[in-house]
C-alpha cells in the first residue's frame, strides 16, 4: 500500500528505511492478518508489549520535557495520558481474560530484544534532542497505524487487535503525531529541512527505531 497522509517527514523517511516493508509485512502481522498467529505467541508479545509501553511512556514523558513549544509539550503529555490510561489498562484486560493477572504482568521478564528497542529511543532522547526522540518514536507509532489500516477488515481472532489501530481514535493520533513531527522540523530547521544534513541523521534514528521493530516482532513470533 502506498504510505498513509501521516505527514511529510514520515513519507520521507518511510520511503528511505529499507526494513519497513520487513516491519509492516512481518509474518508475525501476516498471522494477525490471517487468524493463524498462535495464541501463545500473541500473549507473549502482548505481555512484552506491556512492558515496551511503560517505556514507551518515559520517552513520552522526555519528549514533554524536551519540548520548546506549548504544542509539543501538550502532545507529548496527551500522549502519556492515552499510552497509561487506556493502551495499559488494554492490554491488562485482554491479559485478565486470558488467565494472566495483572501482578503476572507486571512480573514479566523483559526480553533482549524489548530491551534492545525500548533502550534505544530512551537514549535517542538522552544523548539527542526532541527530533532525536521523534525520528526514533515514529515507526512505532506511524507504523502501527500503517499496519492497522492494511489489515483492516481481515476479521478472526485478532480483528479487535487490528480494529483498534485501524479504528478512527488511533489514525487521527497517527496524524496528530506526524503533524507535531513536521512541525517540529520547521521550527528548528526551518522550510528547506529536508535538504540539510541534519535531515540524515534523523532518517537513520528512524530506520534504525525500524530494525528494532522488526526484532520485537521476531521476539513475539520465536516465544523465547
Amino acid at each position: 500500500m502506498s504510505a498513509p497522509d501521516y505527514g511529510c517527514a514520515f513519507s520521507l523517511w518511510r520511503d528511505q528505511t529499507p526494513a519497513w516493508r520487513a516491519y509492516t509485512h512481518h509474518p508475525f502481522v501476516e498471522g494477525l492478518r490471517t487468524g493463524s498467529l498462535p495464541r501463545a505467541n500473541f500473549l507473549h508479545y502482548l505481555r512484552q508489549d506491556y512492558i515496551f509501553l511503560i517505556h514507551f511512556a518515559r520517552a513520552w514523558a522526555l519528549a514533554a520535557a524536551k519540548g520548546e513549544t506549548l504544542a509539543e509539550i501538550q502532545a507529548a503529555s496527551a500522549t502519556v495520558q492515552a499510552l497509561a490510561h487506556v493502551e495499559m489498562p488494554l492490554h491488562v484486560q485482554i491479559c485478565a481474560r486470558e488467565g494472566i493477572d495483572a501482578a503476572a504482568l507486571e512480573a514479566t521478564e523483559e526480553a533482549p530484544a524489548n530491551v534492545a528497542y525500548t533502550r534505544y529511543v530512551l537514549e535517542s532522547g538522552y544523548s539527542g534532542g526532541f527530533l532525536d526522540l521523534m525520528a526514533a518514536l515514529a515507526p512505532c507509532v506511524l507504523g502501527y497505524g500503517e499496519i492497522g489500516l492494511r489489515l483492516k477488515g481481515s476479521g478472526g481472532p485478532y480483528a479487535d487487535w487490528i480494529n483498534t489501530y485501524a479504528g478512527h481514535d488511533y489514525q487521527g493520533l497517527c496524524r496528530d503525531v506526524g503533524t507535531l513531527i513536521d512541525g517540529a522540523l520547521l521550527h528548528r530547521l526551518g522550510p528547506d529541512w529536508a535538504s540539510l544534513p541534519r535531515a540524515g541523521h534523523l532518517s537513520q534514528r528512524f530506520a534504525t527505531a525500524t530494525r528494532l521493530e522488526v526484532g520485537f516482532w521476531q521476539m513475539g513470533l520465536d516465544l523465547r
